[in-house]
C-alpha cells in the first residue's frame, strides 16, 4: 500500500472540521476522504453500480457509529463481510460512551474504539496518536 489515505465517516460538520483540523495540527497531511453517511462510505469502499473502476482502499477508516441512512455498526459489518475490506483497520471514533455500542463494535471487528474527547486539546492529542499509530507504526494485513 503506497498511499496512506484516511476515510473519515462523519455526519456532523463540526466534528468533521474538528477532526480535519486536529489531523493537520499534528502534521498528518494524508489525503482524507470524507463520507457523511453510511451509504457514502460503502459507495466509496465498494464502488457504485454505475462505476466499475477499481477502488483505492484507505489505510485506515475513522468511523462514527451514529450515522444517517446506514449506521456505522452496519457499515462495519459490511466491511468485515467482504473479502476486499475484511482486514482494513477500522477505528470507531464516536461520542457514544454506551457499553453496548463499544461491545457491538468490537464484536463486529473494530480494531479500536475511541471516544471523542469533549476538550479540543485532548481531541488534538488523540488524533495525533491515532495518526501516528495507524499510519506510521501499524503493519497492515493487506497492501
Amino acid at each position: 500500500m503506497n498511499h496512506k489515505d484516511i476515510l473519515l465517516v462523519e455526519d456532523n460538520p463540526d466534528d468533521e472540521a474538528l477532526t480535519l483540523h486536529a489531523l493537520k495540527k499534528n502534521n498528518i497531511n494524508n489525503k482524507v476522504i470524507v463520507a457523511r453517511d453510511g451509504v457514502e462510505a460503502l459507495a466509496y469502499l465498494f464502488g457504485s453500480e454505475a462505476s466499475d473502476a477499481e477502488v483505492t482502499l484507505p489505510a485506515v477508516i475513522l468511523l462514527d457509529i451514529k450515522l444517517p441512512k446506514i449506521d456505522g455498526l452496519e457499515v462495519l459489518r459490511r466491511i468485515r463481510a467482504d473479502e476486499r475490506t475484511r482486514y482494513l483497520p477500522v477505528v470507531i471514533l464516536t461520542s457514544s460512551n454506551e457499553e453496548e455500542d463499544r461491545l457491538k463494535g468490537y464484536s463486529l471487528g473494530a480494531n479500536s474504539y475511541v471516544r471523542k474527547p469533549v476538550d479540543f486539546d485532548e481531541f488534538v492529542r488523540a488524533a495525533g496518536q491515532l495518526g501516528l499509530y495507524w499510519l506510521l507504526i501499524n503493519e497492515p494485513a493487506i497492501g
